[in-house]
């Protein structure tokens, strides 16, 4: 890997610019494979992610990898900040730049800075937001928000924002999606969904058909016990949301209850709405999928329950995760939530072991690191001593020898006044 060092410090967003959580790295070469070490700048001892007296400005930190000691500059996650990294490793032909579909997928709908890791096979997204619960890694996609460190290159990815921009509906999506574990595959079995013949064809959708027409279905959102909030958003109000695309999120979560999870229906309602725009029609999607039909999917996924005729459930929001209103069986139901709820302690606490883990294995490998530098440094010093001695006794040779001859130069006389 060559040593990449920042020509151009306006490439990283001043938003971590601006904070003093900045440490460096080294590349060392641990059981056979590279690793990048900590780095206080400045000291060059081992740098923690949870100690903050290792950290400095970035403007040190740039500067020390100027020297022997540093091959980049990294960021250090804390709870006192809001950014998230996103790190999608062997993703990326560093030779063609070619990306696969996965990792295009999540730069797409994260939309926020992006840059090319140092091994050059994968990327880093940097984003403002709230990590969920739940694990935080899966395969080779990972998560931080606190206590780890992210290597920064400033090798800016095209067609991707310069700054930190906000995405929580994105990343709960992702995260869901990428990285924690569901029970969609349970939940998808037809023995499991009342005994039906055959799935339905929108994944997630309610098996009751509730067959509004749209204007029926628009009154009743309207006279629901959230029906401001569905008026707002349906005039095109995105008052409380940190961006457009959250509240096309919202408003599609919303149609997803009352239409039952019809796409169709959807679709012909969002385009109704205030919140309609060009952007809806575009093709953000290595597959093909726009922005509006991605948009559909996500929320119909996110959907946990849907308006049923029969039932009594007249709001999205007041709709529990977990339940369904047209499944009588309650002991089948209550076992799906309890092993969802151990499976999800189960993954905290590998998480937990896994983080432990990862802190550990950086702090040895700093140790090493540093005891084989001061190895080094304490064989060249060595080396300079037995130099220095060497030098020493020749000097007190040659006095030696010229000793007797003063003697007797003295006792007989000799020398001049």
């Amino acid at each position: 890997m060559s040593k990449r060092i920042i020509d151009e410090s306006e490439a990283i967003p001043e938003t971590l610019r601006e904070r003093d959580q900045w440490v460096c790295w080294r590349e060392a070469e641990r059981d056979g494979k590279p690793t990048k070490i900590p780095v206080t700048p400045g000291g060059g001892g081992f740098a923690s992610s949870t100690e903050s007296d290792t950290w400095a400005s970035f403007e040190i930190a740039l500067e020390y990898t100027e020297t022997a000691h540093a091959d980049g500059v990294g960021f250090v996650f804390t709870d006192d900040d809001p950014i998230v990294g996103i790190d999608l490793d062997d993703c990326r032909d560093p030779e063609t730049g070619d990306v696969d579909e996965r990792a295009l997928d999540i730069i797409g709908r994260l939309d926020s800075y992006t840059e090319v890791s140092p091994s050059g096979t994968g990327y880093h997204v940097l984003i403002s937001g709230e990590l969920p619960n739940g694990r935080n890694r899966r395969g080779s996609v990972e998560l931080y928000d606190t206590a780890r460190f992210f290597t920064v290159t400033g090798d800016h990815v095209d067609r991707t924002p310069t700054r930190v921009v906000r995405r929580q509906d994105a990343l709960v999506a992702i995260h869901r999606e990428y990285v924690q574990d569901t029970d969609t595959e349970s939940a998808s079995d037809p023995e499991q969904r009342g005994g039906a013949d055959e799935e339905s064809p929108t994944t997630g959708a309610a098996d009751v058909n509730v067959d509004l027409e749209d204007e029926d279905l628009l009154e009743r959102a309207r006279n629901a016990s959230n029906g401001e909030k569905f008026e707002r958003l349906w005039n095109g109000n995105t008052v409380g949301y940190d961006s457009q695309s959250e509240a096309d999120m919202a408003l599609c979560c919303l149609l997803a209850f009352w239409t039952g999870g019809d796409r169709t229906q959807m679709e012909q309602l969002f385009r109704q709405s205030g919140l309609l725009r060009e952007k809806w029609d575009e093709v953000h999607y290595a597959d093909g999928s726009t922005y509006g039909e991605k948009t559909i999917e996500r929320a119909i996924a996110t959907t946990s329950e849907f308006y049923d005729p029969n039932g009594g459930a007249d709001t999205a929001d007041d709709t529990r995760d977990g339940a369904s209103p047209d499944v009588g069986a309650a002991d089948s139901e209550r076992s799906r939530a309890y092993l969802a709820e151990k499976n999800r302690i189960l993954s905290e606490r590998v998480d937990e072991l896994e983080a432990t883990l990862a802190e550990k294995t950086e702090q040895t490998d700093a140790l090493e690191a540093e005891i084989e530098r001061l190895t080094d440094k304490l064989a060249t010093r060595g080396q300079e001593e037995e130099s220095q001695g060497e030098h020493v006794s020749t000097a007190s040779k040659n006095n030696d020898e010229s000793e007797p001859s003063s003697m007797l130069n003295r006792f007989f006389g000799g020398g001049s006044e």
